[in-house]
This record gives C-alpha cells, structure tokens and sequence, in this order.
C-alpha cells in the first residue's frame, strides 16, 4: 500500500459526530483493494480484476488480497440462486470468515442485503452508507445504501476482522 493510496483512504474515515474514528490498516488495505477493481465488468462467479466478478466473488478476491481472509473456493451457484431457495446459503459461507455486528458498521465491514428470499448481495462498506459492490448491470461501482434499488432492503452486518481463519 503506497503513501498516497493510504492517505486517500485515510481521507474517507468513518465519523461519528464531529470526532473521526481510527482506522487501523488492514481496513484500509480493504478498501484500497476494493477501489481497484472499480470499472471491473459484472461476469457471474468472475474473480478476474479488470475483466469480471459479481457481489460474491468480489468479497471474495478482495478480502483474500488485503490479506484479512485465506483464498476461498466458492462452489458453483446459479445466477438466481436467491429467487427459488430459502435457504441462507450466502450468509452461511460469510459467517465462516465473518461476525455479525449489531449498530453501526465501520470502514471494511460487509453489508449484505436481502434480494429475493434471501441475504444475497454483498458490499464492502467505504463509509456507511458509502460501498463498494458489483452491481450485475453495471460490474464493480460505488454505491450508496441510502438511494435505489439498495434502500429500504434489509441489511446484515458482518465485520471479517473479528475472524482469523490463518
């Protein structure tokens, strides 16, 4: 992580109130990470940089190179998985690496909203309600919990930081 990508990240600290909360470098190497694979096409189960990933797989791939997760091997899963199943198959796998955290999320922590009949897509937190997620009409973007079509879905915390699968 060079000096200007850590100061930019250093830049997006989550506040409360007037008093900036730190943030310890393994979050930032999160969402340095994350930026980098902004502009990257949506290609379901990609995990290819620059060229394809969806909401899972960017976790994925993001939390393995920030060195916070091992290399995951994510079974195959079909695009609508979330439509035809009740069960929390995506919240099952996260909770292996992840805690669920109750109140405000901090920089690097994972969102995951519910699409469908289940928590199915997934975004890393910048700065709620600030994230990072690919979106399956527009690949890798920034994005913002509070406006469509993220708004008003119910959403589930998890901080991977809490979790050391190494």
């Amino acid at each position: 992580m060079n000096q200007r990508s850590l100061a930019l990240a250093e830049d997006e600290a989550v506040s409360e109130g007037s008093t900036a909360v730190p943030i310890d470098r393994r979050r930032l190497a999160v969402i340095i990470e994350a930026r980098g694979w902004l502009r990257t096409p949506y290609h379901h189960m990609g995990r290819v940089k620059g060229c394809g990933t969806d909401c899972l797989m960017l976790l994925a791939e993001v939390y393995e190179r920030a060195g916070v997760v091992p290399r995951i091997d994510v079974p195959f899963y079909a695009p609508d998985w979330n439509l035809h199943r009740d069960a929390e198959r995506y919240l099952g796998g996260l909770m292996q690496y992840a805690r669920e955290v109750e109140g405000s999320p901090r920089q690097g922590d994972v969102v995951v909203f519910k699409f469908g009949r289940c928590f199915a897509h997934g975004a890393i937190i910048v700065a709620w309600p600030r994230l990072i997620h690919a979106w399956w009409n527009a690949g890798v973007v920034y994005g913002d919990a509070d406006q469509p079509p993220l708004a008003g879905r119910p959403a589930r915390f998890f901080d991977p930081f809490l979790v050391s699968k190494f």
